[in-house]
């Protein structure tokens, strides 16, 4: 279970921000006794590893806070995000940490599961994520771009942290990002009819 709670939480994470679980995690395994990454992970907490997904993470943080540029990004990040997941869920559900003693028992015999669950997680998230920034650029004029970033950053170092110290804590997480998706599906309906109704009232005086 716990292993289950701490994969998703880092590919939960992975889809708002790709680097952000990965270098957690790497730093976490690399400078204290909090995760201990199996063999086959080992390379993650790698110095030059850790060097080029902190560049990486600082791209994506000043991109991601720029109007139009954030959009561009979101499309690149089609791809990165979701495997970002998917290693990020490996990883995470491979390793011992302070709350998964014993994760061989997770997934054992099939080791393509938790990469594929993580793929489609972190897919699942960014999909809403880039939904919702257009809607947040168009309502405040771009300036809600770099709060609605700042803030998705914090979520995922908080979902990262919480996959890997406390992963219980996991769901409420994800309940609140379902209740963020509702809400995002819900405004754009209501914009969508709002355009509809000043069509309709154009169209009537014309």
């Amino acid at each position: 279970m716990f292993e289950a709670l701490t994969g998703t939480g880092l590919a939960a994470s992975a889809g708002l921000n790709a680097y952000i679980p990965l270098l957690s995690m790497a730093l976490l395994a690399r400078y204290t006794d909090a995760v201990n990454l199996p063999s086959g992970w080992s390379w993650l907490e790698n110095g030059w590893i850790i060097a080029i997904l902190t560049i990486l993470l600082a791209i994506e943080v000043v991109a991601d806070k720029v109007p139009v540029v954030d959009h561009i990004n979101d499309v690149v990040q089609t791809v990165v995000r979701p495997t970002a997941g998917g290693l990020a869920f490996g990883a995470g559900s491979s390793a011992e940490t302070v709350t998964v003693s014993d994760p061989g028992t997770f997934f054992s015999s099939h080791q393509w599961v938790p990469i594929a669950a993580g793929v489609l997680i972190a897919l699942c998230v960014h999909g809403v994520k880039a939904a919702a920034r257009p809607v947040v650029n168009v309502t405040t004029g771009g300036l809600g771009a770099p709060v609605a970033s700042t803030a998705e950053d914090i979520g995922s170092v908080l979902l990262s942290v919480l996959a890997i110290l406390l992963p219980v804590l996991v769901l409420i997480g994800l309940a609140l990002m379902i209740w963020a998706t509702v809400w995002v599906f819900q405004r754009r309906k209501r914009r969508r009819q709002s355009k509809a109704a000043g069509v309709e009232t154009r169209h009537l005086f014309d």
